[in-house]
């Protein structure tokens, strides 16, 4: 018995070391974590238990045969971060450059199946290479089973992606139907095709930190959700990330304990200019509104001209979606609207309750913009607020223009509670646009045109751009203080909590893509 026990342990020894010592020491240079190490920290100490240690790939094309490496570059189980179960795998550079194969991808579908049988979320530490070509289409045929089960798992269970190296080619297909993914600054990318491809095929010269790294796709194309300078960063992050969200789609978020105090915010009552032309940062009516240190930013520099993000409302987890008046004064444009549309979607998904925080002067307009879709990408943000049958409470502080003033989760679009500061400005178009409408004839023919537009315009914003009308024709609740805004919150989301809406029965709607 005891050489069979000494056999098992020389295996599980040559399991643990992946692809050996020196690949090991090449690995940490490039100041990165060992897929192991990478397990090791986020889970709970003492809580990993792994599955598939033993397996090895099925090939003898090319001398594979000769290249035996237990695990067979990836390591499944699962264990608990803080307390919770999770499924995780994490791809080992150092057996194949983290190549997929067959049984590399029958492994991370296994622990995706058992992850959905146990209604807990799945996380991936990619950082492969890309497909293992010694294998052809077996390895193809992989990434499409993780792809298929990636669309089984959507809206299930939270599914969160780490790119810790390098992601490329079919791979990078998996990380973005999950719902969440982060990088890694300065080590790890993701491209369809990479710098030499490009090369050949367009003649431009793109490096790889250009073409796919952190700083582009979190910055330019919106593919990575959260960057981090390093491993450990982008592992606490990542931590951090899971406890706003349930275990499943059959959970609520976990609630913190939380007392109710004074909950006046005397800051609020300042925030917002006399001028309705001049800028403000909605990050300060968020700290003003949310528990303490508590928003998470999702996204953030992606889009500016809208923040999505969480954070908790008296211990509840809610989402939180506000225009940013500081970039492009707030304006929804084609990125932003994909950009909220998509996080709505997430949030009532996994029964997250909806902030909104609403000071939109309307859609950016251009050439730029109806070229590229406005239309339909603006339909997206109108139709997953439209959607979402989680508790949804919108607060107007300043600007509520035109069509966009109904997407921004209007009365009228199935919001629960919409509130207004006195400041709200709920009309049609702005003063100065909707004078120069309605009062063309008596401005032109005035005998000082420019004095007369000023006098029409503050007749219209007497009038009109105001909340009050809206108020009284109910779809404002209430027209509260600034510095209430926290208390009615609190009580809102709780009277929400149990919210329960019926839908028709249909296979799925046909948003608007």
């Amino acid at each position: 018995m005891q050489d069979k026990i000494k056999t098992l342990e020389d295996k599980l020894a040559q399991a643990y070391l992946g692809g050996g010592e020196k690949r090991i020491a090449k690995q940490h240079e490039k100041k990165k974590l060992t897929a192991r190490e990478r397990v090791n920290y986020l889970m709970d100490e003492g809580s990993f238990e792994e599955i598939g240690a033993l397996v090895t790939h099925r090939t003898t094309d090319f001398g594979m045969q000769n290249e035996i490496y237990y695990g067979d570059g990836v390591i499944t189980g699962y264990g608990t971060i803080n307390g919770r179960p999770v499924y995780v795998f994490a791809q080992d550079f150092t057996v194949f450059g983290g190549a997929l194969s067959e049984t590399h991808a029958e492994k991370i579908c296994k622990v995706m199946d058992m992850a959905l049988k146990a209604n807990v979320p799945m996380i991936g530490l990619n950082d492969s290479g890309g497909a293992r070509i010694q294998e052809g289409v077996r390895s193809l045929g992989g990434y499409a089973d993780i792809f298929y089960k990636n669309v089984q798992a959507s809206g299930v269970i939270p599914q969160i992606s780490a790119i810790m190296g390098p992601c490329a080619g079919g791979a990078v297909y998996s990380p973005a139907m999950t719902d969440f993914t982060m990088m890694v600054e300065g080590s790890s990318y993701m491209f369809v095709t990479g710098p030499s491809v490009v090369k050949t095929v367009t003649n431009e010269e793109v490096t790889a930190e250009e073409l796919g790294g952190a700083s582009t796709h979190s910055t330019k194309s919106g593919v990575a959700h959260i960057t981090s300078t390093n491993d450990i960063e982008c592992l606490e992050d990542l931590k951090r990330l899971l406890s706003y969200l349930p275990q499943s789609n059959k959970e609520l978020p976990t609630k913190l304990p939380y007392e109710l105090n004074d909950e006046v915010r005397e800051q609020l009552a300042n925030l917002i200019p006399d001028n309705a032309n001049k800028p403000y940062d909605m990050h300060d009516v968020i700290k003003g509104i949310i528990d303490e240190e508590s928003f998470y930013e999702i996204h953030k520099n992606y889009a500016e001209n809208i923040i999505v993000g969480f954070a908790r409302i008296g211990g509840r987890s809610v989402g939180v979606v506000a225009n940013q008046p500081m970039f492009l004064a707030g304006c929804l444009d084609v990125n932003s609207s994909i950009k909220a549309a998509r996080f709505t979607r997430f949030c009532d998904a996994f029964n997250i309750p909806l902030l909104v925080l609403v000071d939109v002067p309307g859609f950016l307009p251009g050439t730029d913009q109806e070229w590229n879709g406005i239309i339909v990408h603006g339909a997206k943000l109108l139709y997953a607020l439209s959607e979402a049958t989680v508790p949804k409470v919108t607060v107007i502080t300043r600007k509520a223009y035109g069509g966009a003033y109904d997407v921004m989760n209007s009365k009228h679009i199935g919001a629960d509670f919409n509130f207004a500061w006195p400041s709200a400005e709920i009309a049609v178009m702005g003063a100065k646009g909707a004078s120069e409408i309605i009062f063309k004839k008596e401005i032109s023919e005035a005998n000082d045109p420019a004095a007369k537009l000023l006098e029409k315009e503050a007749e219209y914003a007497e009038k009109f751009a105001n909340p009050y009308s809206a108020a009284q024709r109910g779809f404002i609740d209430e027209v509260i203080l600034p510095q209430d805004t926290r208390r009615k919150l609190l009580k809102a989301f709780s009277m929400l909590e149990h919210k329960v809406v019926d839908t028709p029965k249909r296979k799925h709607g046909n948003i608007p893509l």
